[in-house]
């Protein structure tokens, strides 16, 4: 149950607590008798043998307990996910459609209680909670809109799992989960460990009660990952998060006969030469703190022509000092708030330290709103910008995307270097290059290793019109987004584009 004995600040707590009770009322079916989620599998509400507590990032209290299930239990539950999938793959199209209709429909009508737990859930601020969940209603109506001629000639293939991290679970996990629903599969997915899963089980609960064949399962990924994975009734495989758990899913299925799109990190760059527009510049920079970078396509690594180090650095610094770090959820305004944990907070904290004590320089740290604080609230999740230059090349903030707001910032001196420094992770799903001359941009820009790439402009993931992958090691399997996402679960006529291990 929640804390019944406030810890730091009690008005805090009892906004948390409130918002539980606000979606008791609303969706008694997802709770027990003492007030705990339930897992939703095939139609019924499971009880779990064990639950874990949903803590906050915002202040650390306890907002729920979720449901723990075990190996077997999740097996079972596969099972009977599955079968859902042959009585809703031969409904028509029409019949289908208007049942993910009245499902955003309710999600409509519970948007604001939706977005308000999914604040608390994983520390996003208002706006972009309210954000991450417009965008899944919006990609929804889009979808229903122009389904038709994507399915022409084309067939569900059966039960798909769903494993995403916890950063947008509306409107990339559930935006996911409703179209592959709509393109006739079964589905089941995982609650994602570190965040999420409060919200998310609300809002699974209105699927089914628009009678869509959804399940959702919470525990340990450990216990849950074979039978997401690897159980013979999964017939697709949809991952997101880092790139080693997506590596041991991809060797699971590489030599499967399951449908799989697998998006994994990279660590995304910005390559600056014979450039002179420093104020566009700027107004990316602070666009790109978006929640902290906790986004698969946040820019942390800086690579800049020597000469023009001292001006990055100024534009940097001036406009990266005015963005406000603090509790997303008070009245003040915030650009962003905590990181998903105080454990992630310290492993960045301490990758910061040691890059320091190897000579590296920070040339910019931020620092909290004291504004934007309750007096006596936990802030161990919390971290300001933070701008590094010299970092060891055997760091992992050096190879790999620190999931946070930290910038690595790397001078190079020629085009060569450039180029080899913004392809230093194997591959990426996003990468830019800013410059004035035309000629140089498409030149820079076709030799970066990313899936998009932005010319004088950062990129983003897309869900709708556009496709989106990744190259080298950034992804593995079909490319989803638009046409993509229909094609990626399920069968038909066209080849299903994706990156593949031959090469294809």
């Amino acid at each position: 149950m929640l804390n019944t004995e406030p810890v730091g600040e009690p008005l805090l707590h009892l906004e948390s607590r409130r918002l539980l009770t606000e979606a008791r009322r609303a969706l008694p079916e997802a709770f027990d008798a003492r007030g705990r989620l339930l897992s939703p599998i095939a139609g019924r509400w499971m009880t779990p043998p064990a639950w874990f507590n949903a803590s906050s990032p915002i202040d650390g209290s306890v907002i729920a307990e979720l449901p723990l299930l075990g190996a077997a239990q999740v097996a079972a539950g596969v099972e009977q996910a599955a079968a859902e999938f042959v009585p809703w793959a031969v409904r028509p199209l029409e019949d289908r459609a208007q049942a993910v209709s009245e499902a955003v429909v309710l999600l409509h009508a519970h948007r604001d209680l939706l977005v308000r737990i999914l604040a608390w859930d994983i520390g996003k601020t208002l706006p972009t909670a309210y954000n991450d969940v417009d965008r899944c209603l919006a990609g929804s109506a889009w979808y229903l809109e122009r389904v038709g001629p994507m399915l022409d000639g084309r067939k569900p293939l059966g039960l798909v799992s769903n494993i995403a991290s916890w950063n947008y679970p509306f409107s990339v996990l559930l935006l996911n989960v409703l179209v592959q629903a709509l393109a006739g599969n079964s589905v089941i997915s995982k609650i994602p460990t570190q965040g999420g899963g409060v919200s998310l089980t609300l809002a699974f609960a209105l699927l089914r009660r628009a009678g869509l064949p959804v399940s959702l399962v919470g525990g340990r990924g450990r216990d849950l990952s074979e039978a997401l994975v690897g159980h013979p009734c999964i017939a697709g495989v949809a991952f997101i998060g880092g790139r080693a758990n997506g590596a041991q899913v991809h060797r699971r299925l590489r030599d499967t006969d399951k449908r799989y799109a697998l998006e994994m990190e990279g660590v995304n760059a910005y390559a600056i030469t014979h450039f002179t527009d420093w104020d566009a510049l700027a107004r990316q920079i602070r666009a790109g703190f978006d929640f902290g970078k906790q986004r698969c396509t946040a820019y942390t690594r800086w690579v800049v022509e020597q000469s023009l180090v001292p001006r990055f650095v100024r534009t940097y610094v001036d406009t990266v000092s005015t963005l406000r770090v603090g509790n997303p959820v008070l009245g003040s305004h915030v650009d962003f708030g905590p990181l998903i944990s105080q454990s992630k907070a310290e492993e960045l904290r301490s990758l910061i330290a040691e890059a320091r004590a190897q000579g590296t320089a920070v040339l910019h740290q931020g620092e909290l709103a004291e504004d934007a604080f309750t007096s006596r609230q936990e802030r161990g999740a919390y971290l300001p910008p933070v701008l590094l230059f010299g970092v060891p090349r055997d760091s992992e903030l050096y190879l790999r995307e620190p999931f946070g707001p930290v910038d690595v910032l790397v001078s190079v001196d020629s085009e060569e270097e450039l180029v080899r420094e913004a392809n230093v992770s194997n591959g990426a799903l996003v990468a830019s290059v800013a410059t004035d001359d035309p000629g140089l941009a498409q030149r820079i820009a076709s030799r970066l290793h990313a899936f998009k790439v932005g010319i004088n402009a950062l990129r983003s993931r897309g869900d709708r019109e556009e496709s989106f992958g990744g190259k080298g090691g950034s992804w593995a399997g079909a490319f989803v987004g638009g046409t993509h996402l229909v094609r990626a679960f399920t069968d038909g006529p066209h080849p299903i584009e994706g990156n593949w291990p031959d090469g294809s």
